[in-house]
Protein backbone atom coordinates (compact mmCIF):
# COMPACT_ATOMS: atom_id res chain seq x y z
CA UNK A 1 0.00 0.00 0.00
CA UNK A 2 2.84 2.37 0.77
CA UNK A 3 4.42 1.94 -2.65
CA UNK A 4 0.99 2.33 -4.24
CA UNK A 5 0.45 5.67 -2.50
CA UNK A 6 3.87 6.84 -3.65
CA UNK A 7 3.18 5.85 -7.25
CA UNK A 8 -0.18 7.63 -7.22
CA UNK A 9 1.59 10.80 -6.06
CA UNK A 10 4.20 10.46 -8.82
CA UNK A 11 1.40 9.90 -11.34
CA UNK A 12 -0.37 13.07 -10.19
CA UNK A 13 2.83 15.11 -10.43
CA UNK A 14 3.57 13.78 -13.91
CA UNK A 15 0.10 14.80 -15.10
CA UNK A 16 0.58 18.30 -13.64
CA UNK A 17 3.95 18.54 -15.44
CA UNK A 18 2.44 17.19 -18.68
CA UNK A 19 4.99 14.38 -19.01
CA UNK A 20 4.68 10.60 -19.01
CA UNK A 21 4.80 9.13 -15.52
CA UNK A 22 7.72 6.86 -16.45
CA UNK A 23 9.84 9.97 -17.08
CA UNK A 24 8.87 11.31 -13.66
CA UNK A 25 9.70 7.96 -12.02
CA UNK A 26 13.12 7.70 -13.66
CA UNK A 27 14.11 11.30 -12.94
CA UNK A 28 13.24 10.94 -9.24
CA UNK A 29 14.76 7.56 -8.43
CA UNK A 30 17.29 7.12 -5.68
CA UNK A 31 20.86 7.21 -6.91
CA UNK A 32 23.77 5.24 -5.50
CA UNK A 33 24.78 6.64 -2.06
CA UNK A 34 21.43 8.41 -1.56
CA UNK A 35 19.74 7.93 1.81
CA UNK A 36 16.18 6.71 2.29
CA UNK A 37 13.67 8.51 4.50
CA UNK A 38 14.39 5.93 7.23
CA UNK A 39 18.09 6.75 7.17
CA UNK A 40 19.53 3.83 5.26
CA UNK A 41 22.22 4.59 2.67
CA UNK A 42 21.87 2.84 -0.68
CA UNK A 43 25.40 1.63 -1.32
CA UNK A 44 27.38 -1.60 -1.38
CA UNK A 45 28.26 -1.44 2.32
CA UNK A 46 24.83 -0.72 3.77
CA UNK A 47 22.23 -2.30 1.51
CA UNK A 48 24.08 -3.86 -1.38
CA UNK A 49 24.31 -2.66 -4.95
CA UNK A 50 21.48 -0.33 -5.98
CA UNK A 51 20.31 -1.73 -9.32
CA UNK A 52 16.85 -0.26 -9.94
CA UNK A 53 17.85 2.72 -12.15
CA UNK A 54 19.92 0.52 -14.47
CA UNK A 55 17.21 -2.17 -14.49
CA UNK A 56 14.54 0.41 -15.32
CA UNK A 57 16.56 1.68 -18.27
CA UNK A 58 17.41 -1.83 -19.48
CA UNK A 59 13.79 -3.01 -19.29
CA UNK A 60 12.59 0.04 -21.22
CA UNK A 61 15.12 -0.66 -23.98
CA UNK A 62 14.49 -4.41 -24.19
CA UNK A 63 10.69 -4.11 -24.39
CA UNK A 64 10.89 -1.18 -26.87
CA UNK A 65 8.94 0.98 -24.46
CA UNK A 66 9.04 4.28 -26.38
CA UNK A 67 8.13 2.59 -29.67
CA UNK A 68 5.23 0.76 -28.04
CA UNK A 69 3.92 3.97 -26.50
CA UNK A 70 3.72 5.39 -30.03
CA UNK A 71 2.10 2.20 -31.37
CA UNK A 72 -0.49 2.28 -28.58
CA UNK A 73 -1.27 5.93 -29.27
CA UNK A 74 -1.89 5.07 -32.93
CA UNK A 75 -4.10 2.10 -31.97
CA UNK A 76 -6.13 4.24 -29.58
CA UNK A 77 -6.66 6.94 -32.19
CA UNK A 78 -8.28 4.36 -34.49
CA UNK A 79 -10.49 2.62 -31.90
CA UNK A 80 -13.29 4.19 -29.88
CA UNK A 81 -14.34 1.21 -27.76
CA UNK A 82 -10.99 -0.53 -27.30
CA UNK A 83 -8.11 1.32 -25.66
CA UNK A 84 -4.63 0.16 -24.76
CA UNK A 85 -2.24 1.34 -22.08
CA UNK A 86 1.28 0.58 -20.91
CA UNK A 87 3.17 1.09 -17.66
CA UNK A 88 6.76 0.64 -16.47
CA UNK A 89 6.93 0.25 -12.69
CA UNK A 90 9.90 -0.33 -10.30
CA UNK A 91 9.95 -1.82 -6.82
CA UNK A 92 12.33 -2.45 -3.94
CA UNK A 93 11.61 -4.61 -0.90
CA UNK A 94 13.72 -4.50 2.25
CA UNK A 95 14.66 -7.87 3.75
CA UNK A 96 14.81 -8.31 7.54
CA UNK A 97 12.53 -8.15 10.55
CA UNK A 98 12.64 -4.64 11.97
CA UNK A 99 12.38 -6.24 15.43
CA UNK A 100 16.01 -7.26 15.95
CA UNK A 101 15.34 -10.36 18.09
CA UNK A 102 13.40 -12.01 15.23
CA UNK A 103 16.42 -12.16 12.93
CA UNK A 104 17.56 -15.61 14.04
CA UNK A 105 17.12 -19.21 12.96
CA UNK A 106 18.15 -22.71 13.91
CA UNK A 107 18.69 -26.04 12.12
CA UNK A 108 19.56 -29.60 13.10
CA UNK A 109 21.61 -31.73 10.69
CA UNK A 110 22.33 -35.47 10.90
CA UNK A 111 24.76 -37.37 8.65
CA UNK A 112 24.05 -41.09 8.33
CA UNK A 113 26.50 -43.88 7.57
CA UNK A 114 25.00 -44.50 4.15
CA UNK A 115 25.95 -40.95 3.12
CA UNK A 116 22.49 -39.46 3.40
CA UNK A 117 21.68 -36.29 5.34
CA UNK A 118 18.60 -35.30 7.33
CA UNK A 119 17.84 -31.63 7.98
CA UNK A 120 15.33 -30.16 10.41
CA UNK A 121 14.89 -26.40 10.58
CA UNK A 122 12.54 -23.86 12.11
CA UNK A 123 10.85 -22.69 8.91
CA UNK A 124 7.47 -23.73 7.55
CA UNK A 125 7.16 -25.02 4.00
CA UNK A 126 4.02 -23.57 2.40
CA UNK A 127 4.80 -24.13 -1.25
CA UNK A 128 7.47 -21.46 -1.51
CA UNK A 129 10.33 -23.94 -1.96
CA UNK A 130 12.01 -23.37 1.41
CA UNK A 131 12.66 -27.09 2.04
CA UNK A 132 14.12 -27.51 -1.43
CA UNK A 133 16.53 -24.61 -1.03
CA UNK A 134 17.64 -25.77 2.42
CA UNK A 135 18.29 -29.26 0.98
CA UNK A 136 20.34 -27.67 -1.79
CA UNK A 137 22.45 -25.81 0.77
CA UNK A 138 23.20 -29.06 2.60
CA UNK A 139 23.83 -31.00 -0.61
CA UNK A 140 26.33 -28.43 -1.83
CA UNK A 141 28.07 -28.31 1.56
CA UNK A 142 28.62 -32.08 1.65
CA UNK A 143 29.15 -32.48 -2.10
CA UNK A 144 26.36 -35.04 -2.47
CA UNK A 145 23.35 -35.31 -4.82
CA UNK A 146 20.18 -33.48 -3.82
CA UNK A 147 18.34 -36.83 -3.68
CA UNK A 148 20.50 -37.86 -0.71
CA UNK A 149 19.26 -34.96 1.47
CA UNK A 150 15.99 -35.27 3.32
CA UNK A 151 14.10 -32.68 5.33
CA UNK A 152 11.85 -33.28 8.31
CA UNK A 153 8.57 -31.48 8.87
CA UNK A 154 9.11 -28.42 11.04
CA UNK A 155 8.71 -29.37 14.68
CA UNK A 156 9.56 -27.62 17.94
CA UNK A 157 11.03 -30.84 19.38
CA UNK A 158 13.76 -30.60 16.73
CA UNK A 159 14.30 -26.85 16.52
CA UNK A 160 12.82 -24.93 19.41
CA UNK A 161 11.70 -21.30 19.64
CA UNK A 162 11.50 -20.73 15.90
CA UNK A 163 10.59 -17.36 14.47
CA UNK A 164 7.56 -16.92 12.17
CA UNK A 165 8.07 -17.95 8.56
CA UNK A 166 7.48 -14.41 7.33
CA UNK A 167 9.05 -11.31 5.78
CA UNK A 168 10.57 -13.54 3.04
CA UNK A 169 13.46 -14.14 5.48
CA UNK A 170 13.30 -17.91 5.88
CA UNK A 171 15.85 -19.06 3.29
CA UNK A 172 18.26 -16.42 4.58
CA UNK A 173 17.87 -17.56 8.20
CA UNK A 174 17.44 -21.32 7.89
CA UNK A 175 19.75 -21.69 4.91
CA UNK A 176 22.53 -20.05 6.91
CA UNK A 177 21.69 -22.08 10.04
CA UNK A 178 21.83 -25.27 7.97
CA UNK A 179 25.15 -24.20 6.45
CA UNK A 180 26.49 -23.52 9.96
CA UNK A 181 25.55 -27.05 11.09
CA UNK A 182 27.05 -28.58 7.94
CA UNK A 183 30.32 -26.72 8.47
CA UNK A 184 30.57 -27.99 12.05
CA UNK A 185 30.23 -31.57 10.85
CA UNK A 186 32.62 -31.00 7.94
CA UNK A 187 35.24 -29.66 10.36
CA UNK A 188 34.97 -32.90 12.40
CA UNK A 189 35.20 -34.99 9.22
CA UNK A 190 38.20 -33.13 7.79
CA UNK A 191 40.91 -35.39 9.32
CA UNK A 192 39.21 -38.49 7.92
CA UNK A 193 38.72 -36.86 4.53
CA UNK A 194 42.46 -36.17 4.42
CA UNK A 195 43.21 -39.75 5.44
CA UNK A 196 40.89 -41.33 2.85
CA UNK A 197 41.63 -38.92 0.03
CA UNK A 198 39.50 -36.52 -2.01
CA UNK A 199 37.70 -39.28 -3.92
CA UNK A 200 36.20 -40.88 -0.80
CA UNK A 201 32.41 -40.73 -0.63
CA UNK A 202 30.56 -39.09 2.26
CA UNK A 203 29.44 -42.57 3.32
CA UNK A 204 33.03 -43.80 3.54
CA UNK A 205 34.14 -40.72 5.48
CA UNK A 206 31.13 -40.91 7.81
CA UNK A 207 31.80 -44.58 8.62
CA UNK A 208 35.44 -43.86 9.38
CA UNK A 209 34.45 -41.01 11.70
CA UNK A 210 31.71 -43.07 13.35
CA UNK A 211 34.11 -45.83 14.33
CA UNK A 212 36.37 -43.14 15.72
CA UNK A 213 33.42 -42.03 17.92
CA UNK A 214 32.92 -38.66 16.19
CA UNK A 215 29.54 -36.93 16.46
CA UNK A 216 27.82 -36.77 13.06
CA UNK A 217 25.07 -34.42 14.18
CA UNK A 218 25.16 -30.66 14.68
CA UNK A 219 22.83 -27.85 15.63
CA UNK A 220 23.35 -24.77 13.50
CA UNK A 221 22.34 -21.28 14.46
CA UNK A 222 22.28 -18.01 12.58
CA UNK A 223 21.77 -14.46 13.75
CA UNK A 224 21.88 -11.46 11.47
CA UNK A 225 24.68 -9.08 12.38
CA UNK A 226 23.63 -6.48 14.97
CA UNK A 227 24.70 -3.70 12.63
CA UNK A 228 22.45 -4.97 9.82
CA UNK A 229 19.08 -5.25 11.54
CA UNK A 230 16.84 -3.66 14.13
CA UNK A 231 14.89 -0.42 13.91
CA UNK A 232 13.44 1.41 16.92
CA UNK A 233 10.61 3.47 15.48
CA UNK A 234 10.19 5.91 18.36
CA UNK A 235 13.85 6.37 19.31
CA UNK A 236 14.74 10.01 19.84
CA UNK A 237 17.84 11.52 18.30
CA UNK A 238 20.71 11.13 20.80
CA UNK A 239 22.50 14.19 22.05
CA UNK A 240 25.65 14.88 20.06
CA UNK A 241 24.63 12.59 17.18
CA UNK A 242 26.64 13.26 14.03
CA UNK A 243 24.52 15.65 11.92
CA UNK A 244 26.29 14.58 8.75
CA UNK A 245 24.55 11.19 8.97
CA UNK A 246 21.11 10.74 7.37
CA UNK A 247 17.90 11.70 9.15
CA UNK A 248 16.48 8.80 11.21
CA UNK A 249 19.70 6.78 10.91
CA UNK A 250 19.97 6.83 14.72
CA UNK A 251 16.91 4.57 14.90
CA UNK A 252 18.80 1.61 13.47
CA UNK A 253 19.33 -0.37 10.28
CA UNK A 254 15.93 -1.77 9.26
CA UNK A 255 16.96 -3.95 6.31
CA UNK A 256 19.86 -6.23 5.49
CA UNK A 257 19.50 -5.55 1.75
CA UNK A 258 16.86 -4.95 -0.92
CA UNK A 259 15.32 -7.33 -3.45
CA UNK A 260 14.67 -5.15 -6.51
CA UNK A 261 12.66 -5.37 -9.71
CA UNK A 262 11.00 -3.69 -12.67
CA UNK A 263 7.87 -4.65 -14.63
CA UNK A 264 6.49 -3.42 -17.95
CA UNK A 265 2.86 -4.33 -18.70
CA UNK A 266 0.56 -3.62 -21.65
CA UNK A 267 -3.22 -4.01 -21.36
CA UNK A 268 -6.33 -3.52 -23.46
CA UNK A 269 -9.64 -2.36 -22.01
CA UNK A 270 -13.14 -2.62 -23.42
CA UNK A 271 -14.69 0.80 -22.87
CA UNK A 272 -18.23 -0.53 -23.29
CA UNK A 273 -17.95 -3.16 -20.54
CA UNK A 274 -14.94 -2.19 -18.42
CA UNK A 275 -13.32 -5.58 -18.93
CA UNK A 276 -9.59 -5.74 -19.56
CA UNK A 277 -7.03 -8.22 -20.80
CA UNK A 278 -3.32 -8.23 -20.05
CA UNK A 279 -1.54 -8.44 -23.38
CA UNK A 280 2.04 -8.67 -22.19
CA UNK A 281 4.16 -8.38 -19.05
CA UNK A 282 7.96 -8.31 -18.89
CA UNK A 283 9.67 -8.58 -15.51
CA UNK A 284 13.34 -8.07 -14.62
CA UNK A 285 14.11 -9.02 -11.02
CA UNK A 286 17.29 -8.91 -8.93
CA UNK A 287 17.35 -12.05 -6.75
CA UNK A 288 21.09 -12.08 -6.28
CA UNK A 289 22.81 -15.33 -7.24
CA UNK A 290 19.75 -17.55 -7.22
CA UNK A 291 19.95 -20.83 -5.30
CA UNK A 292 17.18 -22.26 -7.46
CA UNK A 293 16.15 -20.16 -10.50
CA UNK A 294 13.12 -22.35 -11.25
CA UNK A 295 11.69 -21.77 -7.77
CA UNK A 296 12.50 -18.06 -7.88
CA UNK A 297 10.86 -17.57 -11.29
CA UNK A 298 7.79 -19.45 -10.03
CA UNK A 299 7.67 -17.26 -6.94
CA UNK A 300 7.95 -14.13 -9.12
CA UNK A 301 5.14 -15.30 -11.39
CA UNK A 302 2.94 -16.14 -8.40
CA UNK A 303 3.63 -12.86 -6.61
CA UNK A 304 2.89 -10.96 -9.83
CA UNK A 305 -0.46 -12.75 -10.21
CA UNK A 306 -1.32 -12.02 -6.59
CA UNK A 307 -0.40 -8.33 -6.95
CA UNK A 308 -2.38 -8.15 -10.19
CA UNK A 309 -5.45 -9.56 -8.45
CA UNK A 310 -5.02 -7.27 -5.46
CA UNK A 311 -4.85 -4.17 -7.65
CA UNK A 312 -7.49 -5.04 -10.26
CA UNK A 313 -10.24 -7.31 -8.91
CA UNK A 314 -10.00 -8.27 -5.23
CA UNK A 315 -12.52 -5.78 -3.89
CA UNK A 316 -13.78 -5.72 -0.30
CA UNK A 317 -17.42 -4.64 0.09
CA UNK A 318 -18.80 -3.97 3.57
CA UNK A 319 -22.24 -2.97 4.76
CA UNK A 320 -22.02 0.84 4.90
CA UNK A 321 -23.87 3.92 3.66
CA UNK A 322 -22.92 3.10 0.07
CA UNK A 323 -24.13 -0.49 0.44
CA UNK A 324 -27.09 -0.25 2.86
CA UNK A 325 -28.54 -3.52 1.60
CA UNK A 326 -25.63 -5.41 3.21
CA UNK A 327 -26.89 -6.17 6.70
CA UNK A 328 -25.91 -5.83 9.43
CA UNK A 329 -23.76 -2.74 8.92
CA UNK A 330 -20.09 -3.63 8.89
CA UNK A 331 -20.61 -7.15 7.58
CA UNK A 332 -18.15 -8.23 4.88
CA UNK A 333 -20.19 -9.06 1.77
CA UNK A 334 -17.33 -10.28 -0.42
CA UNK A 335 -16.56 -13.21 1.86
CA UNK A 336 -16.45 -16.12 -0.57
CA UNK A 337 -15.66 -17.18 -4.14
CA UNK A 338 -19.08 -16.07 -5.38
CA UNK A 339 -18.30 -12.41 -4.70
CA UNK A 340 -14.55 -12.16 -4.01
CA UNK A 341 -12.66 -12.81 -7.22
CA UNK A 342 -9.02 -13.79 -7.60
CA UNK A 343 -7.00 -14.16 -10.83
CA UNK A 344 -7.78 -17.24 -12.92
CA UNK A 345 -6.19 -18.80 -16.01
CA UNK A 346 -7.76 -16.22 -18.31
CA UNK A 347 -6.21 -13.34 -16.34
CA UNK A 348 -2.59 -14.40 -16.86
CA UNK A 349 -0.66 -12.11 -19.24
CA UNK A 350 -0.91 -13.50 -22.77
CA UNK A 351 2.84 -13.02 -23.11
CA UNK A 352 4.66 -13.36 -19.79
CA UNK A 353 8.46 -12.96 -19.61
CA UNK A 354 10.52 -13.18 -16.41
CA UNK A 355 14.26 -12.45 -16.41
CA UNK A 356 16.61 -12.74 -13.43
CA UNK A 357 19.30 -10.07 -13.27
CA UNK A 358 22.71 -11.52 -14.07
CA UNK A 359 25.92 -10.99 -12.07
CA UNK A 360 24.01 -9.68 -9.06
CA UNK A 361 25.75 -11.48 -6.18
CA UNK A 362 24.55 -10.45 -2.74
CA UNK A 363 27.24 -10.70 -0.03
CA UNK A 364 24.69 -10.44 2.79
CA UNK A 365 22.78 -13.74 2.40
CA UNK A 366 23.36 -17.46 2.00
CA UNK A 367 25.29 -18.34 -1.18
CA UNK A 368 24.93 -14.71 -2.42
CA UNK A 369 21.20 -15.19 -2.99
CA UNK A 370 18.32 -12.85 -2.20
CA UNK A 371 14.94 -13.40 -0.60
CA UNK A 372 11.95 -13.97 -2.83
CA UNK A 373 8.22 -14.35 -2.19
CA UNK A 374 6.80 -10.99 -1.17
CA UNK A 375 9.26 -8.67 -3.02
CA UNK A 376 7.78 -9.04 -6.56
CA UNK A 377 4.19 -8.56 -5.32
CA UNK A 378 3.95 -4.88 -6.25
CA UNK A 379 5.11 -5.56 -9.80
CA UNK A 380 1.61 -6.96 -10.36
CA UNK A 381 0.30 -3.43 -9.85
CA UNK A 382 1.88 -2.57 -13.20
CA UNK A 383 -1.37 -4.02 -14.63
CA UNK A 384 -3.34 -1.41 -12.67
CA UNK A 385 -1.20 1.48 -13.88
CA UNK A 386 -1.38 0.23 -17.47
CA UNK A 387 -5.17 0.13 -17.12
CA UNK A 388 -5.13 3.69 -15.84
CA UNK A 389 -3.07 4.71 -18.86
CA UNK A 390 -5.70 3.14 -21.13
CA UNK A 391 -8.53 4.83 -19.22
CA UNK A 392 -6.71 8.14 -19.58
CA UNK A 393 -6.72 7.70 -23.36
CA UNK A 394 -10.46 6.97 -23.30
CA UNK A 395 -11.12 10.07 -21.19
CA UNK A 396 -9.08 12.27 -23.52
CA UNK A 397 -11.19 11.01 -26.43
CA UNK A 398 -14.22 12.24 -24.47
CA UNK A 399 -12.69 15.67 -23.75
CA UNK A 400 -11.81 14.79 -20.13
CA UNK A 401 -8.19 15.82 -19.79
CA UNK A 402 -6.04 16.26 -16.72
CA UNK A 403 -5.56 14.24 -13.56
CA UNK A 404 -8.23 11.86 -12.31
CA UNK A 405 -8.23 9.68 -9.23
CA UNK A 406 -8.54 5.97 -9.91
CA UNK A 407 -8.71 3.90 -6.79
CA UNK A 408 -7.59 0.32 -6.42
CA UNK A 409 -8.79 -2.20 -7.36
CA UNK A 410 -9.43 -1.41 -11.03
CA UNK A 411 -12.66 -3.40 -11.26
CA UNK A 412 -14.74 -3.52 -14.43
CA UNK A 413 -17.16 -0.97 -12.96
CA UNK A 414 -14.43 1.51 -12.12
CA UNK A 415 -12.88 1.15 -15.57
CA UNK A 416 -16.26 1.48 -17.30
CA UNK A 417 -17.40 4.54 -15.39
CA UNK A 418 -14.09 6.39 -15.40
CA UNK A 419 -13.74 6.16 -19.20
CA UNK A 420 -16.18 9.07 -19.29
CA UNK A 421 -18.03 8.39 -22.56
CA UNK A 422 -21.53 9.74 -23.18
CA UNK A 423 -23.26 6.85 -21.39
CA UNK A 424 -20.98 7.09 -18.36
CA UNK A 425 -21.45 10.87 -18.21
CA UNK A 426 -25.24 10.50 -18.27
CA UNK A 427 -25.12 7.87 -15.51
CA UNK A 428 -22.80 10.05 -13.43
CA UNK A 429 -25.04 13.09 -13.91
CA UNK A 430 -28.09 11.17 -12.67
CA UNK A 431 -26.12 9.78 -9.71
CA UNK A 432 -24.64 13.10 -8.59
CA UNK A 433 -27.24 15.70 -9.57
CA UNK A 434 -29.00 15.50 -6.19
CA UNK A 435 -25.88 16.29 -4.14
CA UNK A 436 -25.36 19.88 -2.98
CA UNK A 437 -21.73 20.04 -4.10
CA UNK A 438 -22.72 19.13 -7.67
CA UNK A 439 -25.41 21.77 -8.17
CA UNK A 440 -24.74 24.02 -11.13
CA UNK A 441 -21.98 21.76 -12.53
CA UNK A 442 -21.84 20.37 -16.04
CA UNK A 443 -21.64 16.65 -16.78
CA UNK A 444 -17.95 16.96 -17.55
CA UNK A 445 -17.26 18.81 -14.29
CA UNK A 446 -19.09 16.09 -12.37
CA UNK A 447 -17.23 13.40 -14.28
CA UNK A 448 -13.88 14.89 -13.30
CA UNK A 449 -14.75 14.35 -9.61
CA UNK A 450 -16.80 11.17 -9.81
CA UNK A 451 -15.50 8.12 -7.94
CA UNK A 452 -17.25 4.74 -8.28
CA UNK A 453 -17.91 3.13 -4.89
CA UNK A 454 -17.52 -0.54 -5.70
CA UNK A 455 -18.85 -3.12 -8.11
CA UNK A 456 -21.97 -4.11 -6.17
Amino acid sequence: QGISIGEHIVDHLATACNIRVEKMREDNMYKMSDATHFGMILDQEHGGRWNVPAMFKRCAEEVRFDERVAEIAEFNSKNKWLKRGIALVPTKFGIAFTAKFMNQGGALVHVYLDGTVLVSHGGTEMGQGLHTKVCQVAAQAFGIPLKDVYVNDSSSDKVANAMPTAASMSTDSYGMATLDACRQILARLQPFREELGPDATLSEVAKKAHFARVDLSAHGFFVLDDKRCGFIWDKEKPEGYDDSLPENSWKGHPFNYFTQGVACTEVEIDVSSGNHRTIRSDLLVDVGSSINPMIDIGQIEGAFAQGMGWSTMEELIYGDEDHPWVQPAGRLFTAGPGTYKIPAFNDVPETFNVTLLENAENPFAVHSSKAIGEPPFFLGASVFFAIKDAVKSARQANNLDGYFEMRMPATSERIRMLCGDEIAQDATFITMMSSDESKGQTKQEMMAKYQPFGSY
